[in-house]
């Protein structure tokens, strides 16, 4: 079995066992999430690979990690994640990207990335549900961020934390690669 045919059955199986443990019906999660019913029924059939964002729509509307949907099994407490078994979620053909590096439910979803954009590139994101917190750390080049239309630099070494229930974009203006770690905290689902 591939590596995306046990993301696409994990993805199935932890989808249906969240929104069934929360209590949501298909439509219920489906309006939380803005993303179609059908969509769901598919991505509950093991049916789709969806997109980066659709599987951060339904993470935020169960108010679980993307790590949690994604996990093959309920772990013990510590888990290392090896360096080969973190997953590269967006890629560009310039040789953008980001990986999943590690995440937790404390006590809502906390997750770790490791993020590389290349001269030119950018990734927008919608907004994450009222309370998200986001922290970078740029490692090498320099990061132009934008929160709800404004613009701000983050150099090599310097760090930015942002309420990110506003849309916001990463961005590489520069000419070098820019390399950052992301922590992204959103608040439990009540």
């Amino acid at each position: 079995m591939s590596d995306l045919d046990l993301l696409t059955q994990s993805l199935a199986r932890n989808v249906k066992r969240w929104r069934t443990e929360r209590g949501f019906t298909l439509d219920t999660l489906a309006a939380r999430a803005a993303v179609s019913r059908g969509m769901l029924i598919q991505i509950e059939q093991a049916r789709t690979n969806p997109s980066l964002g659709t599987v951060v729509k339904i993470g935020d509307a169960l108010g679980v990690s993307i790590t949690t949907l994604l996990d093959y099994e309920q772990g013990p407490r510590v888990r290392i994640v090896p360096a080969d078994q973190a997953v590269r979620l967006w890629h560009t053909d310039a040789g953008s990207y980001n990986r999943l590096l590690a995440g937790a439910e404390a006590p809502g979803p906390l997750e770790m990335w490791e993020w590389r954009l290349m001269p030119g590139e950018g990734s927008p994101s919608d907004p994450h549900p009222g309370g998200t917190v986001e922290l970078v750390h740029v490692t090498a080049g320099e990061l132009t961020l934008t929160v709800d239309g404004a613009d701000y630099r983050v150099p090599e070494g310097a760090s930015a934390s942002f309420e990110a229930n506003a849309p916001h974009a990463y961005a590489n203006t520069g000419e070098a690669p820019m390399e950052m770690i992301m922590t992204v905290s959103v608040p439990p689902v009540h």
